[in-house]
């Protein structure tokens, strides 16, 4: 007789339902495992081996077979385990076929017993809740899974403790969602001396998860804005958490017993790889953009990554997905991020200071900022100068609104988007607006239409960043409360498109 279990394979964010097959027969005493697994799945055998002994339960001397089905679909990871033994006890009777069966179930086995949390728990609670199966997983990992409230999780701390609960001796309660909170009221943007006008783009870019650069000399408060940036933006929505995390799962980075709801901020060194930043490596795992997704991108120093990483990046600013394509595996992850960029304006710094001038002005700059190509400039709604603060304004009082206030108007504002866009699947906040739709939200009045017109003719402005104007002209609205989109809102939009008479 064949005993099942059932966990998952996982392709990207999306958990493939695995059926684990056992089969104790006739013959030479063996231990088998086939299915494609990978290395650490076919390790597996010496850990349940000696897990079962260590609860002095002795395998008979009989050939056993265990069976990964669909057998053309490569498996990864410690976390077939658990479904690996619960087919084995299933296939000795030591626990019942029929609830076997009815679990999906996924856990790494230590050699006492004990079951050690894995990634993808979350992504695994979403399979099972479309079988219609509980999930049996690490107590470590419930939390997590529980989050997903059309499937029972049950979170088990060791082997003896699952097979205590299948023959009734000690059944498990479910899991409870655990949700991890971080303080982000440490930085504030009362702490930033000035740059108002730095600010005020901060705030804009927050409302309508626009792109922003910012572009000043060394010091003069890039990182320290681009740092205050999550104290600005509202919690994630359960619906988004939902989505961030099961990212964060995969990877592993949800290693505190919860789901948190603050949004993602990433920021990676220049010197990352283009797998770091994309996705990619041997198990064409999630990159930085997609581990922001729904939260931020901050790149600093943005001209001295390599120019083939900064190129990869147009196509998932706009589509908010990227296609992770590997000679085994081809895996679609979300990324619809808030890209932040900082750089200084040429290679010393200091082309703009007249007290510190840069000796090779203005080649050095247009040497510098040239790494940076045009279609990749032309993504970004927003840029902003950021001149040098003078020591002597260090010790002036702070001014400007602090980040709760700020905050508070961003949240207004986003929550007008959202009812905007309730009944649209694609779009969520202005920056996600084209089309009728963009038309239709974005319209401004006829001197506003005049004045983007002779700007558009003017400067040359791009179709996309004509649509971009329109779309931060409509963030700016809804910051001022208003429901239409006027002259002010496009004069104030074009103002931050445009960059000393320049384009971009």
């Amino acid at each position: 007789m064949v005993a099942r279990a059932y966990t998952v394979a996982f392709e990207g964010v999306e958990a493939k339902s695995v059926e684990v097959q056992c089969a104790v027969t006739p013959g030479l005493p063996a231990f088998s495992l086939v299915g494609l697994p990978d290395k650490a799945v076919t390790e597996a055998r010496d850990r349940v081996r000696t897990a079962l002994s260590s609860m002095a339960i002795a395998l008979p001397s009989k050939r056993i077979t265990i069976n990964l089905s669909p057998a053309d679909m490569p498996k990864e990871g410690s976390h077939f385990d658990l479904p690996i033994a619960l087919a084995l006890l299933a296939a000795l009777e030591i626990i019942p076929h029929d609830a076997v069966e009815g679990t999906c179930s996924l856990g790494e086995l230590s050699l006492d017993g004990s079951l050690i949390p894995v990634v993808g728990a979350l992504p695994a609670a979403m399979a099972a809740a479309d079988e219609d199966r509980t999930l049996l997983c690490p107590k470590g990992s419930g939390s997590e899974a529980a989050w997903v409230g059309a499937a029972q999780v049950i979170g088990a701390a060791s082997l003896a403790d699952v097979v205590r609960h299948y023959t009734g001796q000690s059944p498990l309660a479910p899991a409870q969602p655990g949700e991890v909170t971080s303080d982000t009221s440490g930085r504030d943007l009362r702490d930033v001396k000035g740059q108002e006008r730095a600010k005020r783009a901060l705030e804009i870019a927050a409302a309508g998860r626009h792109h922003l650069m910012m572009v000043g000399t060394p010091g003069s408060g890039k990182s320290m804005l681009a740092a205050r940036l999550p104290g600005l933006l509202p919690p994630l929505s359960a619906t988004e958490a939902l989505e961030t995390s099961m990212i964060h799962s995969l990877a592993g980075l949800l290693d505190e017993g919860g789901i948190n709801r603050t949004r993602p901020f990433r920021e990676p060194h220049h010197t990352a790889s283009m797998a770091a930043i994309v996705g990619g490596g041997r198990r064409a795992g999630p990159g930085e953009i997609s581990l922001a997704h729904n939260g931020v991108l901050f790149l600093d120093e943005f001209p001295e990554f390599p120019r083939a990483v900064l190129e990869t990046l147009r196509q998932p600013i706009e589509s908010g997905e990227v296609m992770v394509a590997r000679a085994n595996a081809h895996v679609k992850y979300p990324c619809r991020f808030m890209l932040i960029a900082a750089a200084n304006p040429c290679k010393c710094g200091y082309l703009p200071d007249p007290a510190r001038a840069c000796s090779r002005a203005p080649v050095c700059g247009e040497d510098y900022m040239g790494r940076i190509s045009g279609p990749l400039l032309d993504r970004f709604d927003l840029r902003v100068d950021v001149p040098p603060v003078a020591f002597t304004d260090l010790d002036l009082p702070a001014t400007g609104d602090s980040s709760a206030e700020v905050a508070a108007r961003v949240s207004v504002a986003r929550k007008v988007q959202e009812t905007r866009f309730a009944e649209t699947l694609d779009m969520r906040l202005n920056a996600d607006a084209e089309g009728e739709v963009l038309e239709e939200i974005a319209s401004p009045d006829t001197e506003g239409r005049d004045l983007l017109n002779q700007v558009a003719e003017r400067f040359g402005l791009s179709a996309r960043g004509y649509h971009r104007v329109l779309r931060v002209a409509r963030t700016i609205a809804d910051l001022n409360a208003e429901a239409n989109v006027r002259r002010i809102h496009i004069a104030e939009a074009i103002s931050y498109r445009l960059n000393g008479s320049k384009e971009i």
